[in-house]
């Protein structure tokens, strides 16, 4: 991978390698490697490390745990975009006899299937995974701690499902799939579910004491979809980018941005720290900042992936500690030095290459009641409906190609806005899901729930 750092201001430079620096020493990490993403590709790599005269490349492979979850996800929402399945799916319609079946392929996604967060003893993270050959050894006797869809409970059982699920479909296991549906063609060539060398060593740092003991590694087994692989900071950033952009070859730019569309209810915890779940991401606010992304442990390791989409800014660090810098906010740093130091600069402004007429008559104020709306045409055919001034119900539509739009976001996702005409084909209103956005405020010729008062517009006289 090229390193383009001449992109970025040299003080830029030094303040990230300035923070990884603080995260490295007073996390008392043994090593610690990091990368910046940019419009798409690598602008900055930097490590830290206890051992002189050395330090880890975007090549040396760390384990990243639960970040594997978010490889696990982008399986299963290709199975979906093939039409093989449905997110509203119960799970034992395509994976039977699992004693889960009633848990939905989206909650499972979402960590809403009402599943335990672990699996029975012993400790699955230190024990092989040998002692869990079945599906039944990970989920135990109860698998539902909760009603199902009711609450978002994080399980890495669940995770083990989806895997079950995905070999189920395809007809391989778990890790044939991902090497040959997602790692190959993203060109992830260093990311395994073995370490391959160069690799870094996990090792536990005791709490009260410069001193350090070396971690087991464990075949996760079952569980693997969970937290098996290893990776670098290198494939890391690809991985961004494509969780950023999407990638034909993988996921379409559509299916990344529902990944990263909240799907979850936050407990109240959650709601404290700014943090939702999505289709295997993690949806953290914060700063005035939506930062998207997985972060992952296991004994010995460290790792975290947040993407700013709209500051088109990623950041991917890794260390090899069990326990010390808190990596999540390592790289929200790294994103936020980035983004206000160096703000995105906006694509040049283009006109559309065509519009239509019929489209184009619809774009100015409406009115709903006294409310006062604006739709903009915007590329793809699409329009967007929002408040001429202050906060309010606002939306992008798609086109549906027949002259109506389907809502993309917020109040309105989902719901239908269409042009409704008069016998000589002019406008009458609009219908946003029953809703009627008039030319005028309570338009007298148009339909207005409630009607006009005969009287008309008057003063308080």
């Amino acid at each position: 991978m090229t390193s383009p750092e001449e992109d970025l201001l040299p003080a830029t430079r030094r303040a990230l390698l300035h923070r990884i620096a603080v995260a490295q020493s007073a996390g008392r990490a043994p090593s610690l490697t990091a990368a910046v993403v940019r419009g798409g590709r690598t602008v900055w790599h930097g490590a830290r490390t206890s051992v002189d005269g050395h330090a880890p490349d975007a090549d040396v492979q760390y384990r990243i745990g639960s970040i594997t979850k978010t490889f696990t996800a982008v399986l299963v929402l290709r199975l979906r975009d093939e039409g093989l399945l449905d997110l509203g799916d119960p799970l034992e319609k395509h994976l039977p006899g699992t004693g889960a079946g009633e848990a939905t392929i989206a909650g499972l996604l979402a960590h809403t299937g009402g599943l335990a967060a672990e699996s029975p003893a012993p400790w699955w993270e230190r024990t092989p995974g040998s002692l869990r050959p079945e599906l039944a050894d990970v989920l135990g006797e109860q698998p539902f701690l909760h009603p199902v869809g009711r609450r978002h409970h994080y399980s890495n059982p669940g995770y083990t499902l989806l895997g079950a699920l995905v070999e189920e479909v395809r007809g391989a296991p778990w890790e044939d799939v991902l090497r040959r549906e997602v790692l190959e063609p993203l060109g992830l060539t260093r990311t395994s579910p073995g370490p391959r060398a160069p690799h870094a060593g996990g090792w536990a740092v005791h709490p009260w004491a410069d001193v350090m003991l070396a971690e087991p590694v464990e075949d996760l087994g079952r569980m693997a979809p969970a937290g098996q692989l290893w990776s670098t900071a290198g494939d890391l950033a690809r991985f961004a980018a494509f969780l950023t952009y999407g990638d034909d070859k993988v996921l379409s730019a559509e299916s990344v941005r529902e990944m990263r569309a909240p799907a979850a209810p936050a407990e109240a915890a959650d709601v404290a720290d700014g943090m939702t779940y999505g289709l295997g991401l993690q949806i953290m606010h914060g700063d005035g900042r939506m930062l998207v992304g997985h972060s992952g442990s296991l004994p010995g390791f460290l790792a975290n992936l947040t993407i700013g989409v709209e500051d088109d800014v990623a950041a991917v660090v890794l260390a090899n500690c069990t326990s010390g810098p808190q990596l999540s906010v390592v790289g929200a740093d790294l994103v936020r030095i980035v983004a206000e130091a160096e703000p995105r600069i906006p694509e040049p402004w283009r006109p559309l290459p065509q519009a239509d007429a019929s489209v184009l008559e619809l774009a100015g104020p409406w009115y709903w009641g006294t409310n006062a709306f604006v739709l903009r045409l915007t590329a793809d055919e699409g329009v967007s409906l929002e408040p001429l001034a202050g906060g309010g119900r606002r939306s992008r539509f798609r086109s549906n190609g027949d002259g109506t739009w389907r809502g993309l976001e917020g109040y309105y996702a989902g719901e239908l806005l269409r042009a409704v005409r008069r016998p000589d084909g002019t406008v009458s209103h609009l219908d946003l899901g029953s809703f009627v956005f008039t030319r005028q405020p309570y338009d007298e010729d148009a339909p207005v729930p409630g009607g006009v008062d005969p009287e008309g517009w008057r003063g308080i006289g």
